[in-house]
């Protein structure tokens, strides 16, 4: 039995993550246990915990690390989802067959079962951030997962910064926007263009809840995690996860240096009232919008 129209409460699990995969997996179902003590019925994790944000270099060895779903990893979080009555946002290396691998993420319903998959959609590839080396970009859309406690879009990190995602995705029934997302400085960049670039981060997302009248929630990961072999040379992940209202006022926010769980109410009939307030959605122009589809109009 759905209840996708009732409040619920959401969780952000910001975290660190360590070397070993066996020791994150861990230390993020005890961070979802407590989320669960403290009255969470939708428990979201950062993007790629289960490791080392790896994609600072281009590594063969590295795709060792993605499991296909189901997986040993997904399986203990499903008995976790099943055990407390929870749904659980749980991004994963995937790997799909030989030689294509996915930045994706699960979410497991209230009995433990897969009840969507996404894949991301938005590969970077800029320094540091080499993702392009080992993700095929996602090939299911941008889709809305109804389980019994909510209706969920599913995004990753840099999907985060596409209005043309957020649309779509809230134009699938999505009452919450969810980006789970590894960000963070450079350190020869932080001193002059740190502040700018996750002030522009937490806009362009308050953004999407606004312009689309739906909550929008971010969990990022915390923590300097050096290049291997080059230990002042890494990024310093800015933590900073939020969760924002349909007009866009932030509702919970950690800092950017501690692990936190956030937690905030999410009531979809809020989504309701402010579409009828503001009814972005109804007066697009849908006849004019054709040249979406083209990447440049020249002339």
């Amino acid at each position: 039995m759905t209840n996708e129209s009732h409040p619920f409460v959401l969780a952000l699990v910001q975290m660190s993550s360590a070397d070993d995969p066996d020791v994150n997996v861990e230390a993020a179902l005890d961070l979802c246990r407590d989320a669960i003590q403290r009255g969470a019925d939708v428990v979201c994790l950062p993007e790629l915990f289960r490791s080392r944000y790896f994609c600072q270099t281009e590594e063969h060895t590295v795709f060792d690390l993605a499991e296909p779903i189901p997986s040993p990893t997904t399986a203990r979080f499903s008995a976790l989802a099943r055990e407390a009555g929870i749904v659980i946002g749980l991004p994963v290396f995937e790997r799909r067959a030989s030689g294509v691998y996915h930045n994706s993420f699960v979410i497991l319903d209230t009995d433990g079962t897969h009840a969507g998959l996404y894949r991301k959609m938005h590969i970077p590839d800029d320094p540091r951030f080499y993702e392009k080396f080992y993700f095929t970009p996602g090939d299911l859309g941008f889709q809305t997962i109804h389980t019994r406690k909510a209706s969920l879009g599913p995004l990753i990190c840099w999907d985060q910064w596409y209005p043309e995602a957020a649309r779509l995705t809230a134009l699938a029934g999505a009452s919450t926007l969810l980006y789970p997302t590894a960000i963070g400085w450079l350190p020869e960049e932080k001193a002059e263009a740190g502040e700018i670039q996750r002030d522009a981060w937490i806009t362009v997302q308050r953004g999407h809840a606004i312009a689309n009248n739906v909550y929008v929630a971010t969990v990022n990961r915390i923590g300097f995690e050096a290049i291997p072999g080059m230990l002042e040379t890494g990024i310093e992940f800015w933590g900073s996860s939020f969760i924002c209202d349909p007009q866009g006022q932030i509702l919970a926010q950690a800092s950017s240096v501690n692990e936190e769980i956030l937690l905030a109410e999410i009531d979809p009939a809020r989504i309701e009232a402010k579409r009828r307030e503001w009814p972005f959605l109804r007066d697009r122009r849908i006849d004019a919008y054709g040249g979406m589809t083209q990447r440049f109009l020249d002339g």
